[in-house]
């Protein structure tokens, strides 16, 4: 003999929890937002759900089931929005859930091939530095394009991977790469940011960054940032890049730099801007 397909009269809610395979959490959350009604309390206090509520809660579980938004189930119980909308809504949900499925499986993929973070990179960096032999990128080279991806986007990353693979290649500029590098930090106990250090190492740090243009150049590396651009044309995601200054990029950044360092980086972006790099 087949079970009775109507429920009890009047249950509680961890009963009517059970019954509709949710929790009561969730039926106190359907409350709140209107999406089912409260019902009648018992002389204890309690809710008592009936037949109907156990119906509601039975579709609620399907709609969710299918991937309906609390907000399309209220509106449909409500009867305030055609089905077709809701359902061409749902669509565009299910879209953008398969492509985000889809840049979940392939990152997987890429750190399956890379054997490192870098795999979680954008497929742009990682080709980039695809013929970089193993250790040579550093964990802070590895931040840095992490950031740089997050504000100027892939482009911006990959071009910037053309500075590792110099530096990974050329000792000399890694060696004065490293000397400014401790330059900078030893700013932070500058107190006076008219020091004339400061005015120094910008025009140091713009003679390092000319010189690593040079040999960039001289590699080809630039050669292949021009092809980066169709490529990332023919990949691009849609995503808005945000369009900044390096030195605005930086500061978004909670890197907590003494006036000091901070003016010798915006006086550096001034002589790059200016070309003034070798007049310094």
């Amino acid at each position: 003999m087949y079970p009775s397909a109507t429920p009890p009269r009047e249950v509680k809610i961890g009963d009517a929890a059970a019954f509709a395979g949710t929790t009561p959490r969730a039926i106190r959350h359907y409350h709140q937002i209107g999406l089912l009604p409260e019902p009648g309390r018992g002389g204890d206090g309690r809710r008592r759900y009936g037949y109907d509520d156990m119906i509601r809660l039975l579709w609620i579980r399907k709609m969710s089931e299918a991937g309906i938004s609390l907000d399309d189930m209220r509106a449909a119980f409500d009867e305030a929005r055609d089905v077709e909308d809701v359902l061409g809504r749902l669509e565009e949900t299910l879209a953008a859930q398969e492509a985000d499925i889809k840049r979940q499986r392939a990152a997987v993929q890429r750190l399956r091939v890379v054997g490192s973070p870098l795999g979680l990179l954008s497929p742009l960096v990682t080709d980039r530095l695809s013929h970089l032999p193993p250790g040579s990128l550093r964990p802070s080279d590895l931040d840095a394009l992490l950031v740089t991806e997050r504000i100027f986007g892939p482009l911006g990353a990959a071009i910037q991977a053309s500075v590792f693979i110099t530096l990974a290649t050329h000792p000399d500029l890694r060696a004065e790469a490293d000397r400014l590098d401790a330059a900078d930090a030893a700013l932070d106990d500058t107190v006076d940011p008219h020091d004339p250090r400061v005015e120094e190492l910008a025009a140091q740090h713009c003679a390092h960054h000319e010189a690593l243009l040079q040999a960039i150049e001289a590699d080809g590396l630039d050669v292949a940032e021009e092809n980066l651009f169709d490529v990332y044309d023919a990949e691009a995601s849609g995503e808005e890049e945000a369009q900044m200054s390096a030195f605005e990029a930086v500061t978004k950044m909670p890197y907590g730099f003494s006036a000091a360092r901070t003016r010798c980086m915006e006086l550096t972006a001034q002589l790059l801007a200016g070309d003034l790099c070798a007049d310094s």
